[in-house]
């Protein structure tokens, strides 16, 4: 659900995953159809580093 999210309005995902100064920096890009495609390009990347950061946490959390 958040890809799509990713792809459709990129800053929501910023604020969802808790990176809120990103989010708005985003918000601004996304507002140009221009910085549109890389805004959301911006945030699947971003959104697939967060998902590797809780694996990872979950890892280590276990040990």
């Amino acid at each position: 659900m958040r890809f799509i999210l990713a792809i459709l309005i990129p800053p929501f995902v910023f604020f969802t995953i808790n990176r809120p100064f990103q989010g708005i920096f985003c918000a601004i890009l996304w507002l140009t159809m221009i910085g549109w495609p890389v805004a959301a390009i911006w945030a699947v990347y971003a959104l697939g580093q967060y998902r590797t950061e809780e694996m990872i946490d979950k890892v280590h959390r276990r040990y």
